[in-house]
């Protein structure tokens, strides 16, 4: 019987843990591990014309939504203020009672040190907080019961963050990226509305799923296609004669806090290392 493994992926609006890890929560789902995402913000800044109650509550349905299109168990979304987070403890606390509540042996999450949106960076760095005191520390937040061992963390690097973090976990998705572009699809106010008002091609978004397949492909290519400094850590997940076929993956570096797995845990937690079936 196969153990099973529990990830948590922590981002700071929602829309963000399907276009940084969405294809990967995918695979997770599809082996019949548990996957729950979480927003620390709720979003509230996302829009041009939309705001307050109404889009908080519309962002929170279209997370519903993306959680069911991945197949993952939990999408929540916090109520801190979008564009408000900050590292406090009141935060800490809080994401060390989701990581304990979630008994997770995997938390994905953004780098503490970098990023140009203030909340990324600050979801980044509470969760670094957060994660040495989530095991074997139960007097801390004694009203979720401590994790034995420190969770395995893998940072996902913020969008401007390209070239400046090291791919040391990268996941091949092109089994399920139809999963993971749906998962965006479901998050139509940021990815065919407030996003791309924001660059000024509003008027490309197509009314046909194919074009929005398309249309997501082209302006989110780069959380979507492999890059050369992501082959080493594919050539070692999947194989050399693999690694130029592999069109569509997610990467992620192995962080300094948290636990280092071992190469033989590494394939335990990341079961679907190996296996993809791109061509």
């Amino acid at each position: 019987m196969k153990e099973e493994v529990r990830v948590i992926v922590i981002g700071a609006h929602p829309d963000e843990p399907d276009i940084y890890a969405g294809g990967t929560a995918a695979l997770f789902a599809e082996l019949g591990h548990r996957v729950k995402f979480l927003s620390l913000t709720d979003g509230c800044c996302g829009h041009y014309s939309m705001s307050g109650t109404e889009l908080v509550k519309r962002r929170k349905k279209e997370a519903v939504d993306a959680a069911q299109r991945l197949g993952i168990d939990e999408y929540e979304v916090l109520n801190t203020p979008d564009g408000e987070l900050l590292p406090t403890l009141e935060v800490r606390n809080e994401v060390i009672r989701q990581i304990r509540n979630w008994k997770a042996d995997v938390v994905i999450a953004f780098h503490p040190e970098g990023g140009a949106h203030p909340d990324n960076r600050y979801a980044g760095k509470v969760v670094s907080d957060a994660v040495p005191l989530a095991a074997k520390t139960p007097n801390a937040v004694p009203e979720a019961a401590a994790l034995t061992q420190s969770p395995v963390v893998l940072l996902m690097p913020d969008f401007s963050m390209k070239g400046r973090y090291l791919a040391d976990l990268v996941i091949d998705i092109e089994p399920v990226l139809e999963k993971k572009l749906l998962a965006c699809d479901a998050h139509a106010s940021q990815f065919y509305e407030f996003a791309p008002w924001q660059g000024g091609f509003l008027g490309e978004v197509p009314d046909s799923w194919e074009g929005k397949k398309n249309f997501l492909l082209k302006y989110w290519a780069e959380f979507m296609n492999v890059s050369d400094e992501m082959k080493p850590a594919l050539e070692r997940g999947y194989g050399k004669e693999h690694v130029e076929r592999v069109r569509y993956a997610e990467p992620f570096e192995i962080a300094y806090y948290g636990r280092r797995p071992s190469d033989i845990e590494l394939q335990r937690l990341f079961p679907m290392l190996g296996q993809s079936t791109a061509n």
